[in-house]
């Protein structure tokens, strides 16, 4: 599992914690305010997992391989499924902040993000891999299957990635609503493109952390995300530990 802006929390609710930082095992460590940049390895209600706390991302000055070098060590380590999880902006007037969204898709619009550029490391994948699985079919069929059996309300979209810092102009955020995206980060999209590249299965979750800019007057604020994502991780929290944990 993989956690972004917001989502530390979500450790606690593991049993029997190790903690090992990002650099301590040669990777690169966040520099953003909600992301830890550590390794925990423990257990779901007895089902053992490994939990990224923060991610890098592109826009602190990191090479996309560099961004996605802790996919590939897990990959590395034998990991066969990945759940990843963001904060993110609504492009949709009618998901508010709070509301939590399975990405069926995504529009890459980093300029340059994608990490398979430059040599193919065959030991990984091939050389030009199929994105029209990455979110694997089956497994967010599944998801669908538990939040509803759960009463947690879960919707479903496209999330455009974009490379930051700096957050979205108004007509940006039109673009992209022309564009067909209903939410939008700045992350996890050049994770998802590892992932699918070393034939990993996937399942990532965004939760709506604020509007996009221009579709009220409020001002995005970095600690205004934390603290909303903070605020509805419970319910992602419950969803995961069933996906797990095959309740």
């Amino acid at each position: 599992m993989v956690l972004g802006s917001g989502f530390g929390s979500l450790t606690d609710r593991l049993t029997g914690t190790r903690h090992v930082s990002h650099a301590e095992l040669g990777l690169p460590q966040p520099a953003v305010a909600g992301h830890a940049g550590r390794f925990v390895q423990g257990r779901l209600d007895g089902v053992p997992v490994a939990v990224v706390s923060g991610r890098v991302h592109l826009y602190e000055g990191h090479a996309p391989a560099d961004v996605v070098a802790y996919v590939r060590a897990l990959a590395g380590w034998g990991v066969r499924r990945l759940v990843l999880t963001n904060a993110a902006g609504s492009l949709r007037m009618d998901w508010p902040p709070g509301t939590l969204m399975r990405m069926t898709d995504h529009i890459d619009m980093t300029g340059g993000g994608n990490p398979l550029v430059g040599p193919n490391r065959d030991d990984l994948g091939p050389r030009f891999p199929d994105l029209s699985r990455a979110y694997t079919p089956a497994l967010g069929a599944r998801v669908d299957a538990l939040a509803e059996r759960m009463g947690i309300p879960l919707q479903r979209g496209v999330y455009a990635c974009m490379r930051g810092p700096s957050y979205e102009t108004p007509a940006e955020i039109r673009m992209l609503r022309v564009l067909g995206a209903d939410v939008v980060g700045m992350s996890t999209v050049p994770e998802v493109i590892a992932a699918a590249h070393a034939g990993l299965e996937v399942v990532a979750f965004s939760v709506v952390s604020n509007y996009g800019s221009g579709l009220t007057d409020e001002v995005a604020d970095h600690a205004d995300v934390t603290r909303v994502v903070g605020q509805a991780a419970a319910p992602l929290a419950d969803l995961l530990i069933a996906l797990v944990t095959g309740a």
